[in-house]
């Protein structure tokens, strides 16, 4: 066996170790840093600020970052706290003290405080992405060169003594007691109340079928794929002891191959039976009981360059994987991460979804833009998280600590002009569902209505639903007699009214009301904290939602309303447009011709109904790239916006392409290696003609890893697939030669991945001590499913703290045929 030593230029840091994470680029679901914050919301003395980190994905060592700061109502900072941890077992914790006075030593007056923590943990990307391994430096770079590397929380806290607010009389809601069909003591009915019953729901959850269903006694966090102790029918039977009225498994779309990468052995009928067993439990129990909705779906997608949702009522598997015999392992094929297709999809079957835990960057991206906006999305997403309890919770007395607040990445989708309600769930993976906190998704049916998933879905697609933190209180908006939920035009004042009520004998603290506007991409601001508000809004688009503070801290948020107001009359009438193209090859031109009684805002180019390009001003034209396309025939539709959110679409135009084929050729320049690194990319001499490993061809190769440390390699190639072609391959020949001694666990690993032009990595393909032998070994790997795109074929080797394990490469080839 041969070990390779290296000296790399750079500082010795003193009391600083960092080290290489796991996979920084695309790691597993839930592998990747997270950050919560726990602050009292009242105090009579010192407050606690608690900062806990995780990262399972990176190696122990790995520092954080991080930056406590107490902002003011104008968000100016009165005083700052910063500090640095290393990561045991992809965990750790940080703690401040506050005494109640700012920087200069005076007390802060009475009033809100924001408590905002932002932390960047320095894993070898992020280290490279920033330029510095210093954590003083850290945040600082980070925010200059990388903003979306820094995880931020925040959370509002009570100085001094606050009047309440002026709460309206409302009549509260009849609650639903999941048992029976009695009512709860708040559900006493009177003349004038809402006409709606609350239903209490936890709709993310899992259980054996993917990576849930741990025993509490020895549950740390997700189970390997269908090896956890409990399967959907426990998880049902379970809510319903706790209370719960729904409860929906969201199994994770990509695990009934019963791996957390592609199980190549996988039967797509295994697979298919599996998700079907979980409809029939759903089914079966919901027959049992009456007054309890189970909930069988998939939360779609992954969380690092992707985004998790959930998709609650489709009766098929979607997927993306495919075994060793080509054959899907599911029965809806849907393109890894393509959130356009799959909303689209989503709509064509009237199938509806919630974004899960989502973050502000780096997720749900549509033509490189994050929380892309797109009209398919709009119509089926109708449900964003706004603050979860842990995924890997095993407390069961409704008292987790830990949670996290997407209330960031919530005005961000509204802003882009999605019509979503908040909801909050628990994730569970441990055999607690619904037990670990007391947060609730609150959904509103209408009285003498049966809760059925038709019901059930009818009430989220109107979007009447709320989130809360606890689950005895209850927050309705309302609008000018509108209920939250509703689009609706208006003239003259608009009077907001939040509503809210409590069973335990809680009381509403703090009101602050929001408003945006929709496909504005600006930002959400506070236009009252009263709790009924008169306002006349300026003409256009605008949404508002509620948010209460409960005197003890726990928060509840409404569904939005959606207000388009207008002087007398609103503006109802859509664009007209037409469209044409021209050319057949090369640069071919899209044009459009669109005209509005107030104006056009934009118009967009569909070909085969995806967005191909924007033009925000006439002439509305774009230019494309042919070999972006197939040979054949296409369809162009152009849609023209204005300024009221109506939209026009013009006919289908009908045309052709005609790429020349050409001759096939080698796409990978300087496959053999010999030739130098041009145009590769590396990390610090991967390739080389070191006498420790022999090349296959030639002296050169590229030669990852090795060193019988923790350290992260990788070797890189851009590359371009014709459009033209029907299929595309990597070819490459690899050795593997390590020290592990081991016959089951793999420690060192080796992907074949693509990262997109959009910069997603995906991995195609992994590789690990487990598989070493002695010479060369031919892989290979359809990149079919890339034709037509620029991407770059990558390399990514990561190896543990003990015992090399070296990966080497040579004679790399993709070939188009």
């Amino acid at each position: 066996m041969n070990w390779k030593t290296r000296i790399a230029g750079g500082l010795l840091l003193a009391c600083t170790i960092v080290a290489a994470p796991a996979f920084a680029g695309s790691l597993p679901d839930h592998e990747e840093f997270e950050t919560t914050l726990q602050v009292p919301f009242r105090s009579t003395g010192a407050r606690p600020v608690t900062m806990s980190f995780s990262y399972p994905g990176a190696a122990p060592g790995t520092q954080v970052a991080w930056e406590v700061a107490l902002l003011g109502h104008d968000g100016a900072e009165l005083r700052t706290w910063q500090g640095h941890g290393a990561l045991g077992a992809g965990r750790t914790q940080a703690r401040v003290s506050w005494d109640g006075v700012d920087r200069q030593g005076h007390a802060v007056p009475a009033g809100y405080v924001t408590v905002r923590l932002r932390a960047v943990a320095l894993d070898g990307a992020t280290v490279t992405r920033i330029g510095s391994s210093l954590p003083g430096q850290a945040l600082t770079l980070a925010q200059q060169r990388a903003p979306e590397l820094i995880e931020e929380q925040r959370y509002d806290v009570m100085v001094g003594t606050v009047a309440a607010p002026a709460m309206p009389h409302f009549q509260a809601l009849r609650r639903h007691t999941g048992t029976t069909t009695a009512l709860s003591p708040m559900s006493a009915t009177s003349t004038g109340g809402l006409p709606y019953t609350i239903y209490f729901g936890n709709l993310h959850s899992q259980t054996s079928h993917s990576d849930g269903g741990g025993v509490l006694s020895s549950c740390t966090g997700a189970q390997n794929p269908q090896s956890g102790a409990y399967g959907p029918s426990d998880a049902y039977q379970y809510a319903l002891n706790d209370g719960l009225d729904i409860l929906m498994t969201s199994e994770h779309n990509h695990m009934y191959d019963g791996s957390t990468g592609t199980n190549t052995s996988a039967s797509p009928t295994t697979a298919h039976n599996l998700y079907q067993s979980g409809l029939q439990a759903a089914s079966a129990f919901n027959a049992a009981h009456a007054n309890f909705l189970a909930i069988y779906g998939l939360e779609w997608g992954v969380i690092s360059n992707g985004g998790h949702l959930n998709i609650l009522n489709t009766p098929s598997l979607l997927e993306w994987e495919y075994n060793g015999s080509g054959q899907l392992i599911g029965d809806v094929y849907t393109a890894k991460s393509d959130y356009g297709a799959l909303y689209a999809l989503m709509k064509a079957n009237g199938w509806v979804g919630q974004f899960n835990h989502p973050a502000t960057t780096g997720q749900f991206s549509i033509g490189g833009t994050n929380l892309a906006y797109s009209a398919d999305g709009d119509a089926v997403m109708v449900l964003t998280e706004v603050l979860n309890s842990s995924a890997f919770s095993t407390n069961t007395s409704e008292t987790e600590t830990s949670r996290t607040s997407y209330e960031a990445a919530f005005n961000l989708l509204l802003s882009r002009g999605y019509h979503v309600a908040p909801s909050s769930d628990q994730d569970n993976h441990c055999a607690n569902w619904g037990a670990s906190y007391t947060n609730r998704t609150g959904v509103l049916i209408p009285d003498g209505t049966a809760l059925s998933l038709t019901s059930f879905l009818d009430a989220v697609r109107a979007r009447r639903v709320y989130a809360t933190e606890d689950k005895t209180g209850q927050i309705v908006l309302t609008a000018n007699g509108h209920v939250m939920g509703e689009r609706f035009a208006n003239s003259g004042p608009l009077t907001l009214t939040v509503n809210y009520a409590s069973s335990a004998g809680h009381s509403a603290q703090r009101v602050q009301v929001f408003e945006g506007v929709p496909g504005g991409n600006g930002a959400v601001t506070t236009t009252s904290s009263t709790a009924t508000t008169t306002i006349t809004p300026a003409d256009g688009d605008h949404f508002y939602y509620a948010k209460i503070t409960q005197e003890d801290g726990k928060q509840l948020w409404s569904a939005p309303v959606w207000v388009t107001q207008g002087a007398g009359s609103v503006d109802t009438t859509p664009p007209t447009v037409s469209a044409s193209e021209s050319g057949t090859a090369g640069t071919i031109t899209l044009s459009a011709s669109a005209s509005d009684n107030v104006g056009v805002t934009k118009v967009e180019f569909y070909i085969d109904n995806a967005l191909k390009a924007t033009s925000t001003s006439a002439p509305y034209q774009a230019s494309i790239d042919s070999t972006t396309l197939s040979n054949g025939a296409h369809s162009l539709v152009a849609r023209a916006y204005d300024a009221a959110g109506n939209v026009g679409s013009s006919s289908a135009v009908s045309f052709s392409i005609s790429n020349s084929s050409g001759t096939a050729t080698e796409l990978v320049k300087n496959n053999s290696f010999e030739n130098g690194t041009t145009p590769w990319t590396q990390t610090s001499g991967v390739i080389t003609n070191a006498s420790g490993q022999a090349a296959r061809t030639g002296s050169y190769k590229a030669w990852l890893d090795g060193y019988g440390s923790a350290h992260t390699d990788y070797v890189r190639q851009s590359i371009t697939i014709p459009a033209t072609a029907t299929r595309a391959t990597l070819d490459f020949y690899m050795h593997i030669d390590t020290a592990e001694t081991t016959t089951s666990t793999a420690y060192d690993k080796l992907s074949a991945q693509v990262i997109t032009s959009a910069g997603k990595y995906v991995t195609l393909a992994t590789w690990s001590n487990l598989n070493a032998a002695s010479g060369y070994v031919k892989r290979s790997v359809d990149l079919s499913a890339y034709i037509g795109q620029t991407i770059q074929v990558n390399f990514y080797g990561v190896e543990d703290s003990s015992k090399q394990t070296s990966f080497v490469i040579d004679d790399v080839s993709v070939t188009v045929q």
